[in-house]
């Protein structure tokens, strides 16, 4: 009976826990994986992943695409000092490691089935406060497209 009492109150504060972040922490938890999770290889990686960090959930449509950045939380927040965009974007001054994961196939039920690229981008966010929330693209260096 204890474990099961246990199990329910860690369910209800992970609950709690995700209803209660911040935008800056959402951003952290659907973008962020530095250093990169070992263990997960090619399109393990994105499935295991998104799954973890709750991006994908039972009962929820799949989410199309999502990308996870490899570099510290802090070079991101550094990012929302270097200037902006007409649109209001910021653009990481060097390329950073990512894992992009798409979709595979036209099914958007779970169980989602998820492609991995493993790519170095510059990273585009939109920021508020000073902090990244928005993970508005990647793209290649100008001399890499």
């Amino acid at each position: 009976m204890a474990s099961w009492t246990l199990c329910v109150v860690l369910v209800l504060a992970l609950v709690a826990g995700s209803v209660g972040e911040t935008r800056y922490e959402k951003f952290l938890r659907q973008h962020v994986d530095h250093p990169r999770t070992l263990g997960l290889m090619g399109h393990r990686y994105c499935q295991v992943m998104l799954a973890r960090r709750q991006v994908t959930a039972s009962g929820r449509p799949c989410k199309p695409s999502n990308t996870f950045v490899h570099a510290p939380p802090a070079d991101l927040v550094a990012t929302c000092k270097n200037p902006a965009d007409a649109m209001g974007i910021h653009s990481t001054s060097t390329p950073m490691g990512i894992t992009a994961c798409r979709l595979r196939g036209g099914d958007t039920r779970p169980p989602c089935n998820y492609r991995a690229r493993q790519l170095q981008h510059h990273v585009r966010v939109a920021c508020l406060d000073g902090l990244p929330v928005h993970l508005a693209g990647t793209h290649a260096s100008p001399d890499e497209a």
